[in-house]
Protein backbone atom coordinates (compact mmCIF):
# COMPACT_ATOMS: atom_id res chain seq x y z
CA UNK A 1 0.00 0.00 0.00
CA UNK A 2 3.02 2.43 0.23
CA UNK A 3 2.75 5.15 2.57
CA UNK A 4 -1.10 6.29 2.91
CA UNK A 5 -0.37 9.06 5.32
CA UNK A 6 2.32 11.00 3.71
CA UNK A 7 4.09 13.84 5.11
CA UNK A 8 0.97 14.38 7.48
CA UNK A 9 0.97 15.16 11.16
CA UNK A 10 0.07 12.85 14.03
CA UNK A 11 -0.37 13.15 17.80
CA UNK A 12 -0.35 10.39 20.07
CA UNK A 13 -1.40 10.49 23.63
CA UNK A 14 -0.02 8.01 25.73
CA UNK A 15 2.43 7.67 23.18
CA UNK A 16 5.66 6.63 25.10
CA UNK A 17 4.75 3.35 25.47
CA UNK A 18 3.32 0.05 24.94
CA UNK A 19 0.17 0.31 22.11
CA UNK A 20 0.53 3.93 21.87
CA UNK A 21 4.36 3.82 21.17
CA UNK A 22 3.62 0.88 18.54
CA UNK A 23 0.94 3.46 16.92
CA UNK A 24 3.59 6.20 16.78
CA UNK A 25 5.67 3.83 15.17
CA UNK A 26 3.83 2.93 12.85
CA UNK A 27 2.41 6.04 11.80
CA UNK A 28 5.39 7.59 11.03
CA UNK A 29 6.33 4.07 9.09
CA UNK A 30 3.28 5.18 7.38
CA UNK A 31 4.57 8.83 6.77
CA UNK A 32 3.84 11.04 9.59
CA UNK A 33 5.50 13.45 11.37
CA UNK A 34 5.01 12.34 14.99
CA UNK A 35 4.37 13.45 18.04
CA UNK A 36 4.66 11.94 21.08
CA UNK A 37 2.76 13.15 24.29
CA UNK A 38 2.91 11.02 27.69
CA UNK A 39 2.91 11.83 31.28
CA UNK A 40 6.45 9.51 31.23
CA UNK A 41 8.60 12.53 29.62
CA UNK A 42 11.24 9.96 29.30
CA UNK A 43 9.54 7.26 27.63
CA UNK A 44 8.48 10.13 25.46
CA UNK A 45 12.03 11.52 24.70
CA UNK A 46 13.33 8.01 23.86
CA UNK A 47 10.05 6.87 21.77
CA UNK A 48 10.75 10.53 19.94
CA UNK A 49 14.50 10.07 19.39
CA UNK A 50 13.97 6.53 17.81
CA UNK A 51 11.27 7.64 15.40
CA UNK A 52 13.96 10.38 14.11
CA UNK A 53 16.69 8.30 14.00
CA UNK A 54 14.81 5.93 11.85
CA UNK A 55 13.38 8.53 9.80
CA UNK A 56 16.73 10.17 9.07
CA UNK A 57 17.90 6.51 8.22
CA UNK A 58 15.37 6.30 5.50
CA UNK A 59 16.81 9.57 4.32
CA UNK A 60 13.76 11.48 4.93
CA UNK A 61 15.43 14.15 6.45
CA UNK A 62 12.39 16.34 6.20
CA UNK A 63 10.50 14.12 8.50
CA UNK A 64 10.95 14.06 12.37
CA UNK A 65 9.25 13.20 15.79
CA UNK A 66 9.34 15.09 18.72
CA UNK A 67 7.87 14.37 22.91
CA UNK A 68 5.78 16.28 24.90
CA UNK A 69 5.34 15.69 28.10
CA UNK A 70 1.26 16.12 29.10
CA UNK A 71 -1.42 15.33 31.68
CA UNK A 72 -4.23 15.23 29.28
CA UNK A 73 -6.28 15.83 32.72
CA UNK A 74 -4.58 19.06 32.93
CA UNK A 75 -6.53 21.73 30.18
CA UNK A 76 -2.94 24.12 30.28
CA UNK A 77 -1.07 21.48 29.19
CA UNK A 78 -3.47 19.86 26.53
CA UNK A 79 -3.47 23.13 24.89
CA UNK A 80 0.32 24.06 24.93
CA UNK A 81 1.05 20.01 23.66
CA UNK A 82 -1.69 20.92 20.71
CA UNK A 83 -0.02 24.32 20.60
CA UNK A 84 3.28 23.06 20.32
CA UNK A 85 2.59 20.39 17.77
CA UNK A 86 1.65 23.03 15.07
CA UNK A 87 3.99 25.26 16.15
CA UNK A 88 6.96 22.67 15.08
CA UNK A 89 4.78 21.18 12.10
CA UNK A 90 2.83 24.04 11.20
CA UNK A 91 -0.31 21.63 10.95
CA UNK A 92 -2.61 18.74 12.72
CA UNK A 93 -3.79 16.48 10.66
CA UNK A 94 -4.60 13.27 13.19
CA UNK A 95 -5.27 12.92 17.23
CA UNK A 96 -4.87 9.78 18.25
CA UNK A 97 -6.66 10.02 22.24
CA UNK A 98 -4.76 6.61 23.68
CA UNK A 99 -3.55 7.99 26.97
CA UNK A 100 -5.52 5.95 29.83
CA UNK A 101 -5.80 3.81 32.80
CA UNK A 102 -7.70 0.65 34.25
CA UNK A 103 -8.43 0.49 38.00
CA UNK A 104 -10.45 -2.80 38.33
CA UNK A 105 -12.47 -3.45 41.78
CA UNK A 106 -16.20 -5.07 42.36
CA UNK A 107 -18.69 -2.19 42.76
CA UNK A 108 -19.59 -1.71 46.43
CA UNK A 109 -15.56 -1.81 47.19
CA UNK A 110 -14.72 -0.11 44.97
CA UNK A 111 -12.85 3.72 46.59
CA UNK A 112 -14.98 6.63 44.81
CA UNK A 113 -11.37 8.75 44.32
CA UNK A 114 -10.11 5.75 42.40
CA UNK A 115 -13.44 5.39 40.18
CA UNK A 116 -13.12 9.14 39.40
CA UNK A 117 -9.78 9.28 38.62
CA UNK A 118 -9.92 6.35 35.62
CA UNK A 119 -13.23 8.76 34.43
CA UNK A 120 -11.09 12.02 34.82
CA UNK A 121 -8.39 10.49 32.48
CA UNK A 122 -10.05 8.30 30.40
CA UNK A 123 -13.15 10.69 29.66
CA UNK A 124 -12.65 13.84 30.43
CA UNK A 125 -8.69 13.47 29.03
CA UNK A 126 -9.90 12.72 25.90
CA UNK A 127 -12.19 15.37 25.65
CA UNK A 128 -9.60 17.85 26.48
CA UNK A 129 -7.51 16.66 23.83
CA UNK A 130 -10.48 16.33 21.41
CA UNK A 131 -11.22 19.97 22.57
CA UNK A 132 -7.99 21.44 21.50
CA UNK A 133 -7.78 19.37 18.33
CA UNK A 134 -11.17 20.56 17.21
CA UNK A 135 -10.02 24.44 17.48
CA UNK A 136 -6.76 23.54 15.03
CA UNK A 137 -8.42 20.90 12.48
CA UNK A 138 -11.78 23.38 12.22
CA UNK A 139 -9.75 26.33 11.19
CA UNK A 140 -7.87 24.04 8.77
CA UNK A 141 -11.27 22.21 7.78
CA UNK A 142 -9.92 18.41 7.90
CA UNK A 143 -8.24 16.34 10.29
CA UNK A 144 -9.43 13.03 12.39
CA UNK A 145 -9.86 12.56 15.56
CA UNK A 146 -9.37 8.50 16.70
CA UNK A 147 -9.82 7.61 20.44
CA UNK A 148 -8.56 4.37 21.46
CA UNK A 149 -11.77 2.82 23.31
CA UNK A 150 -12.23 -0.89 24.05
CA UNK A 151 -14.73 -3.70 23.95
CA UNK A 152 -15.56 -2.78 27.17
CA UNK A 153 -17.26 0.04 25.37
CA UNK A 154 -19.23 -2.15 24.33
CA UNK A 155 -20.34 -4.61 26.78
CA UNK A 156 -20.13 -4.24 30.56
CA UNK A 157 -17.42 -5.16 32.30
CA UNK A 158 -17.20 -7.52 35.37
CA UNK A 159 -16.10 -5.84 38.56
CA UNK A 160 -14.58 -2.99 36.12
CA UNK A 161 -17.08 -0.57 36.20
CA UNK A 162 -15.29 2.29 35.68
CA UNK A 163 -13.27 1.07 33.08
CA UNK A 164 -16.66 -0.26 31.00
CA UNK A 165 -18.29 3.54 31.81
CA UNK A 166 -15.67 5.44 30.87
CA UNK A 167 -15.78 3.43 27.49
CA UNK A 168 -18.94 3.74 27.02
CA UNK A 169 -19.10 7.52 27.85
CA UNK A 170 -16.22 7.87 25.12
CA UNK A 171 -18.34 6.76 21.92
CA UNK A 172 -20.93 8.55 22.96
CA UNK A 173 -18.55 11.64 22.83
CA UNK A 174 -16.92 10.25 19.59
CA UNK A 175 -20.35 10.79 17.73
CA UNK A 176 -21.09 13.83 19.41
CA UNK A 177 -18.25 15.58 18.26
CA UNK A 178 -18.10 13.47 15.27
CA UNK A 179 -21.77 15.44 14.69
CA UNK A 180 -19.91 18.90 16.16
CA UNK A 181 -17.41 18.72 13.51
CA UNK A 182 -18.23 17.28 10.40
CA UNK A 183 -19.66 20.18 8.78
CA UNK A 184 -15.56 21.26 8.81
CA UNK A 185 -14.67 17.97 7.35
CA UNK A 186 -13.07 16.19 10.12
CA UNK A 187 -13.98 12.93 11.14
CA UNK A 188 -14.02 11.58 14.49
CA UNK A 189 -14.13 7.65 15.22
CA UNK A 190 -12.64 5.11 17.75
CA UNK A 191 -11.22 1.88 17.57
CA UNK A 192 -12.44 -0.60 20.32
CA UNK A 193 -9.49 -3.61 20.62
CA UNK A 194 -9.77 -6.96 22.33
CA UNK A 195 -7.59 -8.02 24.96
CA UNK A 196 -3.88 -7.08 24.10
CA UNK A 197 -2.14 -10.57 25.81
CA UNK A 198 0.91 -9.56 24.48
CA UNK A 199 1.25 -6.11 26.17
CA UNK A 200 2.99 -5.23 29.41
CA UNK A 201 -0.01 -4.68 31.26
CA UNK A 202 -1.42 -8.47 31.25
CA UNK A 203 2.49 -9.63 30.93
CA UNK A 204 3.50 -7.64 33.71
CA UNK A 205 0.22 -7.27 35.95
CA UNK A 206 -2.83 -8.98 34.95
CA UNK A 207 -1.71 -12.41 34.46
CA UNK A 208 -0.63 -12.40 38.03
CA UNK A 209 -3.14 -10.95 39.52
CA UNK A 210 -5.73 -12.82 38.04
CA UNK A 211 -4.03 -16.57 38.70
CA UNK A 212 -3.65 -15.13 42.38
CA UNK A 213 -7.26 -14.23 42.31
CA UNK A 214 -8.88 -17.79 40.96
CA UNK A 215 -6.00 -20.04 42.43
CA UNK A 216 -5.13 -21.08 38.50
CA UNK A 217 -1.53 -20.66 36.48
CA UNK A 218 -0.56 -18.15 34.55
CA UNK A 219 -0.96 -19.94 31.42
CA UNK A 220 -4.34 -21.01 32.63
CA UNK A 221 -5.70 -17.77 32.48
CA UNK A 222 -3.85 -17.00 29.47
CA UNK A 223 -5.78 -19.73 27.85
CA UNK A 224 -9.23 -18.64 29.39
CA UNK A 225 -9.15 -15.33 27.54
CA UNK A 226 -8.12 -16.75 24.09
CA UNK A 227 -11.08 -19.18 24.60
CA UNK A 228 -13.95 -16.34 25.19
CA UNK A 229 -12.20 -15.25 21.42
CA UNK A 230 -13.92 -17.39 18.22
CA UNK A 231 -10.64 -16.69 16.15
CA UNK A 232 -8.82 -17.76 19.34
CA UNK A 233 -5.76 -15.39 19.78
CA UNK A 234 -5.39 -12.18 21.89
CA UNK A 235 -5.42 -8.90 20.00
CA UNK A 236 -1.97 -7.23 19.08
CA UNK A 237 -0.67 -3.78 18.50
CA UNK A 238 -0.07 -4.63 14.39
CA UNK A 239 -4.23 -4.94 14.87
CA UNK A 240 -4.94 -2.44 16.33
CA UNK A 241 -2.51 -0.10 14.25
CA UNK A 242 -3.98 -1.16 10.96
CA UNK A 243 -7.24 0.00 11.83
CA UNK A 244 -6.02 3.77 12.90
CA UNK A 245 -4.01 3.62 9.65
CA UNK A 246 -6.97 3.10 7.72
CA UNK A 247 -9.45 5.12 10.05
CA UNK A 248 -6.93 8.45 9.70
CA UNK A 249 -6.94 7.33 5.77
CA UNK A 250 -8.36 8.87 2.82
CA UNK A 251 -9.82 5.55 2.41
CA UNK A 252 -12.25 6.14 5.37
CA UNK A 253 -13.66 9.33 3.89
CA UNK A 254 -17.14 8.37 4.53
CA UNK A 255 -16.43 7.34 7.90
CA UNK A 256 -17.23 9.51 11.35
CA UNK A 257 -18.91 8.46 14.62
CA UNK A 258 -17.89 4.85 13.91
CA UNK A 259 -16.61 2.74 17.15
CA UNK A 260 -14.97 0.08 14.94
CA UNK A 261 -14.28 -3.73 17.16
CA UNK A 262 -10.88 -5.36 16.50
CA UNK A 263 -11.67 -7.99 18.81
CA UNK A 264 -11.34 -11.53 16.76
CA UNK A 265 -15.33 -11.95 16.90
CA UNK A 266 -15.78 -11.08 20.68
CA UNK A 267 -17.45 -8.46 20.07
CA UNK A 268 -20.19 -7.57 17.46
CA UNK A 269 -21.83 -4.92 17.92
Amino acid sequence: MGMILQDKVALVTGGGQGLGQAICWRLAREGCNVVVADLNEQTAAETAAAITEYLRGQVRVDRHAIAVKVYVTDEAQVAAMVDRSVAEFGRLDLLVSNAGILIAEEISQFPADKWRMVINVNLFGFFLCAKHAARVMKEQRSGSIIQINSKSGKKGSYKNSAYAASKFGGIGLTQSIALDLAEYGVRVNAVCPGNLLDSPLWVDSLYKQYAKKWGISEEQVRQKYVDQVPMKRGCTYDDVANVVVFLASDQASYMTGQAINVTGGQEMR
